[in-house]
C-alpha cells in the first residue's frame, strides 16, 4: 500500500427537487473544503438570499473561481447542480428552520444551558433525518443479515457508540463483537474474511486509529460500513457503504455532544430495521435475552 492521499468518493445527490438545511450542510462540510469551495461557501452564507437570483456565471465571477468549481461544490453537499442549490435556499428562505444553533457561554444560567443544549440535539436530529439516506440503510441491513459476523470499531467519543450497538445487535441475535482499542482494531481487521462486516463509528472520518482498522478491513475483504459526519473525510474512501449524520459543532460543544445523539438515532434506525427483516427471530432471541437478564434484576 502506498503512502498517497485516498481518493474521496463523492456524497450521494438527490433529485433536482430542493433539499433541507442546505446552508446546515455547507457549514458542516465546511472545514474540509479546499480554498475555492471555501469561498464559494463563504459567499453563500453570508448571503443566501442573493444566489436565489443568480446565475452560475455571476456566483463565478463574484467569487473568482470557475462554474465548475461551482457545480462540484453544489455535488460535494449532496446536491445535483446549482439549479437545486437555488431552489433549495429559496425554499429555506421563506422556511427558517425553528432552532439555531448557539454555543453556550460562562454567563448562562441553568434555564439557557438547557434550553441551548436541547436545541442543539433536536437540531441534530433534524439535521441527520435530512441527509441519512433510506437506500443506503436498506443496504446496511443486506449487508450484515448476509455476514457471519459483525464487527463494531469506534474511538474516543465514538467508543461508547460503538459499545452500544454491540449490545443491541446481541440483543436482536446477531454474531457481533466490539473493539474500541486501536491495537486490537489493527489486529482484528487485518484477520478479517469476506464472511464479516465492519461497521466503523466516527464522527469526524479523520481519526488514525479507525481509518487504518477500516483500511485494514476492507484490504482483508471485509464489507465495510461506516457512520461519520455529513462532509467529505478520509474514511470514505475505504467505505463500501456510509450512512451519515449532520451534527454541527460549536467551540464550546465538542463532537462528544451533539454527533453521539445523531450517531445513536441512526444506530436505532438501523437495529430496528435488521430486527424486522428477521421478525421471528428477533423477537425470540429479545425474549430469551430479557430472560435471561432477568436474573440481574431485583
Amino acid at each position: 500500500m502506498t503512502a498517497s492521499t485516498p481518493k474521496r468518493r463523492p456524497l450521494p445527490t438527490t433529485d433536482n427537487g430542493p433539499i433541507d438545511n442546505t446552508l446546515n450542510r455547507i457549514r458542516v462540510a465546511q472545514p474540509g473544503m479546499a480554498k475555492g469551495a471555501s469561498r464559494i461557501a463563504d459567499y453563500i452564507l453570508a448571503q443566501p438570499d442573493k444566489i436565489v437570483s443568480m446565475s452560475v456565471t455571476e456566483l463565478s465571477e463574484e467569487t473568482g473561481v470557475s462554474e465548475g468549481s461551482i457545480i462540484n461544490f453544489c455535488r460535494g453537499i449532496g446536491l445535483s447542480g446549482f439549479q437545486q442549490m437555488k431552489l433549495s435556499l429559496a425554499q429555506e428562505i421563506v422556511q427558517p428552520v425553528q432552532f439555531i444553533h448557539e454555543d453556550v457561554t460562562r454567563d448562562d444560567d441553568m434555564d439557557t444551558i438547557c434550553r441551548k443544549i436541547f436545541h442543539s440535539g433536536i437540531q441534530a436530529l433534524r439535521d441527520s433525518l435530512s441527509v441519512l439516506d433510506p437506500t443506503a440503510l436498506s443496504r446496511a441491513v443486506d449487508m450484515i443479515r448476509a455476514a457471519k459476523r459483525v464487527e463494531v470499531y469506534g474511538i474516543g467519543s465514538s467508543a461508547p457508540i460503538a459499545e452500544d450497538t454491540h449490545y443491541r445487535m446481541l440483543r436482536i441475535g446477531l454474531d457481533a463483537r466490539v473493539v474500541v482499542d486501536s491495537h486490537v482494531q489493527a489486529i482484528c481487521a487485518s484477520r478479517c474474511d469476506p464472511d464479516v462486516v465492519v461497521l466503523t463509528i466516527s464522527h469526524s472520518g479523520a481519526t488514525h486509529e479507525t481509518v487504518a482498522a477500516t483500511r485494514l478491513a476492507r484490504e482483508a475483504g471485509a464489507k465495510t460500513i461506516v457512520i461519520t459526519n455529513f462532509a467529505r473525510s478520509p474514511i470514505q474512501a475505504y467505505a463500501d457503504l456510509v450512512l451519515f449524520t449532520m451534527a454541527r459543532e460549536t467551540s464550546f460543544r465538542t463532537e462528544a455532544m451533539t454527533s453521539r445523539i445523531a450517531q445513536l438515532c441512526v444506530v436505532d434506525a438501523l437495529i430496528a430495521a435488521l430486527a424486522l427483516a428477521d421478525y421471528e427471530r428477533s423477537t425470540e432471541t429479545l425474549r430469551q435475552t430479557f430472560d435471561v437478564l432477568s436474573i440481574k434484576r431485583f
